[in-house]
């Protein structure tokens, strides 16, 4: 526990200003809504809201559904059998991390086409022509829940599998020896007590589904994201835009709630089971098969397969035409946007931790880390309001006072990216840099204090080269979500400016498929960094 001696008043001041930035876009969306008209909003309540509400709620209700039983599933399969492959299948079921939600929907619209691979195989087996054959419709809001689905479950498998790997081997013999069968293990007792666990994996996945812009248009589906997105930009109804985000905060405030309540009662199981734990049960034969399959689906439907067409449609692309110039300069745009806003991230992040641990108060970090479970679509409508206001009135100071017209100098500009990556991603810095803090004693803070440092000299030659490992990991990851964040990155990028994620979108807007398979192909490729971490991170855990 850090002590109250080592307050430190300009990092405290620090801290405080740089989270009432990171809360400047919600405070200014709420804001906007309050001073809304009343019949815009009725017009919303009346037309606009409840079919994509019904929508919304019908895709939140399937995915989550669907995400649980693969999940919890495939968890239980890996952490209570052991068979060949169970190692293999350990890792490779946090593949699908790596494939954004709309680069699987881009995927599988094109393989699942009435003129792509799939199809064309079954018409030509057949001997029917296009007018005969009947085939489900991907673009769908049961397709969008089978692919988000296959695409998200990770989140439920990672919380799960922990929880699993923490229960007590008595409570399984215990069932065991009253004569329950394997399936009625995992059913009443593994179950019940993982739902802490699921609880936290299924509202993960749930902010992520509405978070989505990109797989919800590519499959036509009318959820409360999109209808921000087209209320804004194709009607230019910026205040409607405000007053559907508010209500998605709601949404968005009760799966935080739930989320957090979770990882409560969680952090009370794993301390209230520290007895053996569960061993894994020895199968063979045609059991141990069936196990590998049931476990290998997921990842061939969430990745092997989108994986595979992005290969082979990127080779065939840049056979035909090469790696183009517009492609080049969305990778450069990407890496730069994506470098500069994650060291920006990380310092705020260290600095607000910082604060923390001297001044004993961790509310500034609890609220800076909000801006990740709201989606990218809100914080962009917020940064456009605020942002836009603050323009406006250097633009009359420079005018009125000194006969210079400024135009904007915040919107439309790279720093509106930068400060939403920074916002939304800020949660992953905090996040990983307090665990380093844990790991770092308050006694080390006395010693350096008596050996002379002041607080400025034990933050940079003390606690700064022992987080060294935790602000590298968090780095990689903000990178990786930069790079991949669509929402925000297509309402807020400058004019003539695209990067890897909106090159993509634009590619499938215009039916071009062929053409935003390398983009896709480098999006999941550097998406592999954070699974190769959390893969190494679950090897370690066992």
């Amino acid at each position: 526990m850090p002590n109250k001696k080592f307050a430190f008043r300009p990092l405290f001041s620090l801290s405080g200003l740089l989270t009432l930035l990171a809360c400047l876009p919600v405070l200014a969306l709420v804001w906007t809504a309050l001073q809304g008209n009343s019949e815009i909003w009725q017009h919303l309540i009346r037309y606009v809201i409840p079919p994509t509400l019904v929508e919304t709620s019908v895709l939140l209700l399937g995915v989550g559904v669907l995400t649980i039983l693969i999940g919890t599933g495939s968890a239980w399969i890996v952490t209570a059998y052991q068979f060949r492959g169970r190692a293999f299948l350990d890792w490779a079921l946090l593949l699908p991390l790596a494939v954004p939600t709309y680069i699987i929907a881009y995927s599988y619209i094109d393989i699942l086409h009435p003129i792509g691979p799939v199809q064309s195989l079954f018409r030509e087996g057949l001997g029917l022509d296009m007018q005969q054959f009947w085939f489900p419709n991907i673009r769908s809001v049961w397709g969008g829940i089978f692919l988000l689905s296959f695409v998200l479950y990770p989140y439920v498998y990672l919380s799960t599998r922990a929880m699993f790997l923490m229960q007590s081997a008595s409570l399984i013999e215990v069932a065991r020896s009253l004569g329950l069968k394997p399936n009625q293990v995992f059913l009443r007792v593994a179950m019940p007590l993982a739902r802490p666990a699921i609880a936290v994996g299924t509202s993960l996945v749930l902010m992520e589904t509405i978070n989505d812009i990109g797989a919800t248009e590519f499959l036509g589906i009318r959820t409360l994201t999109l209808s921000i997105y087209s209320t804004w930009i194709n009607q230019s109804d910026l205040a409607s835009a405000a007053q559907i985000a508010i209500f998605m905060l709601m949404i968005i405030t009760f799966l935080v709630i739930v989320e957090r309540l979770g990882r409560r009662k969680q952090r009370y199981m794993n301390s209230a089971q520290r007895s053996r734990l569960m061993p894994a049960q020895p199968v063979t034969g045609s059991r141990a098969l069936t196990l590998f399959v049931l476990g290998l689906i997921p990842v061939t439907i969430g990745f092997l397969i989108p994986f595979s067409h992005l290969l082979v449609e990127s080779y065939k692309r840049i056979q035909y035409a090469g790696f183009s110039e517009y492609l080049l300069q969305a990778s450069i745009n990407t890496l730069t946007l994506a470098s500069i806003a994650t060291f920006i991230t990380i310092l705020v992040g260290f600095f607000i931790v910082s604060a923390a641990r001297f001044s004993r108060t961790t509310w500034f970090s609890r609220i800076s880390s909000l801006g990740y479970a709201i989606p990218g679509t809100v914080l962009a409508i917020g940064l456009m309001l605020s942002l836009g206001a603050l323009d406006h009135a250097v633009a009359d100071f420079f005018e009125f006072q000194l006969g210079i017209s400024t135009g904007l100098l915040f919107l439309g500009t790279s720093f509106t990216l930068i400060y939403v990556y920074a916002v939304r991603f800020l949660a992953i810095s905090i996040g990983s840099i307090e665990s380093g803090y844990n790991r770092i004693h308050a006694v080390l803070d006395d010693a350096a204090c008596n050996l002379g440092q002041n607080k400025r000299g034990i933050l940079w030659r003390v606690h700064f080269p022992l987080l060294r490992p935790a602000i590298i990991s968090a780095a990689l990851l903000i990178f990786v979500d930069c790079m991949k964040e669509l929402p925000a990155t297509l309402l807020l990028r400058p004019l003539n400016m695209e990067t890897l994620a909106t090159q993509l979108y634009a590619e499938a807007s215009r039916g071009t498929y062929e053409d935003g398979a390398i983009a896709a192909l480098l999006i999941v490729l550097v998406g592999l960094i954070p699974v190769i971490l959390l893969a190494r991170m679950s090897k370690n855990s066992r």
